[in-house]
């Protein structure tokens, strides 16, 4: 069975950041590490803007968002810290979904840098997106040079309906022209024009205090 992504990203330009740091660190990030069926959680912060925060937590499959030990600590059962926090931060996506490529892997533990890549794309070039971003997209970026992982996965729950997600040596190297020669090729200059609600954001790799 393919292996489940929870996706938090968020801009907490007006919340404190230490408070905010301190409230992922010591409740948030520990409350899903302990809840059965996640995997591997991980922190990320933007590389051109701090403020930008995501949070990836594989799962061993999208279902375990529903179980009773996710919904204690979910939705309505949020605690106050939560609460009065997210009052204060940006979401700028939260997505729900399935791998589908390679479909079981988990995220690598040391990566430095990340890229993820969130879009729609209209229904009637949807087809040939999919075939480009499997046959293609996907299997060429991997092979680039600092390259660790490349995962694609599809929203069970989501205001975007795909995201591919890229673990990185250092978040450089999705400036680097081995990237840039695999990613703009004649297809995806192609297909290009029928992305949708397009959200790029470049990080690298939470360490406290840093």
């Amino acid at each position: 069975m393919a292996k489940g992504i929870l996706i938090a990203s968020m801009n907490m330009a007006n919340a404190a950041e230490d408070e905010f740091h301190d409230w992922y660190d010591t409740e948030h990030m520990p409350e899903r590490v302990a809840c059965p069926g996640f995997l591997r959680c991980q922190r990320w912060i933007g590389v051109a803007d701090r403020k930008i925060s995501v949070a990836t937590y594989d799962l061993e499959t999208v279902e375990v968002l529903k179980t009773p030990g996710y919904q204690a600590i979910g939705g309505v059962n949020l605690s106050p810290w939560s609460k009065r926090l997210g009052s204060r931060y940006e979401r700028l996506m939260r997505f729900e979904g399935e791998q589908i490529l390679p479909g079981d892997l988990l995220a690598p533990e040391h990566a430095e840098g990340f890229l993820l890549n969130a879009m729609n794309v209209v229904p009637e070039h949807e087809a040939e997106f999919n075939e480009w971003y499997n046959t293609e997209h996907i299997p060429q970026l991997a092979a680039v040079p600092g390259v660790i992982m490349a995962r694609r996965f599809h929203a069970t729950a989501a205001n975007r309906k795909y995201v591919a997600l890229y673990h990185l040596e250092s978040p450089d190297v999705q400036a680097t022209p081995a990237w840039k020669n695999a990613a703009n090729t004649p297809w995806t200059e192609k297909l290009r024009p029928h992305f949708r609600d397009h959200l790029r954001l470049v990080c690298r790799k939470y360490v406290r205090g840093k």
